[in-house]
């Protein structure tokens, strides 16, 4: 991103219209029925744990978190992550992967799952959930289900569905 200046900054309320619309250019109608926004139905996402990406005002890509638990076990919910074709190839995706690994990491979060290709999501630190551990509702390719430790060791004795987390008392509903 050397020619141009990007900022990237926690989402806000006001950012939602513009994101919606990015979402449907890249994902089409078609992302509703995926698993992860199965999840997404249920529980809002963290604005403070979302970011977008802009150049000047102009919205160029997007990360969302969710709270989810595995089990009984707390986590964040990683996607969609986005950007616009044009900007594509140049940085943008993987400096908001790598703002909010940081963030999710400095606000106590202990792990985040994704639906996602591993070459891609494996340069900042994802890895795929061993068959079994985890799982989620509907269709889902159990080679894209991937984690990341945010602290070492997160991830041993962690198995079971990963749901929504609408609790105040974490994974206890």
């Amino acid at each position: 991103m050397n020619e141009l200046s990007l900022t990237i900054r926690a989402e806000t309320p006001a950012d939602e219209q513009a994101i919606e619309r990015l979402h449907e250019r890249t994902f089409g109608p078609g992302r509703f029925v995926l698993s992860a926004y199965r999840l997404r139905e249920h529980v809002a996402h963290r604005l403070d744990l979302s970011f977008t990406a802009r150049i000047g005002t102009l919205l160029v890509g997007s990360v969302r978190q969710l709270p989810v638990c595995i089990g009984d076990t707390p986590a964040l919910l990683l996607g969609p992550l986005t950007v616009e074709p044009p900007f594509r190839e140049r940085g943008i995706g993987k400096m908001l992967l790598e703002r909010a690994l940081k963030d999710s990491k400095a606000a106590g979060q202990r792990l985040i799952v994704l639906v996602g290709d591993e070459p891609y999501y494996s340069r900042v630190g994802f890895r795929k959930i061993p068959r079994g551990r985890a799982t989620m509702p509907g269709p889902v390719d159990r080679n894209r289900l991937l984690v990341a430790e945010l602290v070492e060791g997160a991830f041993e004795n962690v198995s079971g569905a990963i749901r929504p987390d609408w609790s105040a008392d974490p994974c206890q509903s």
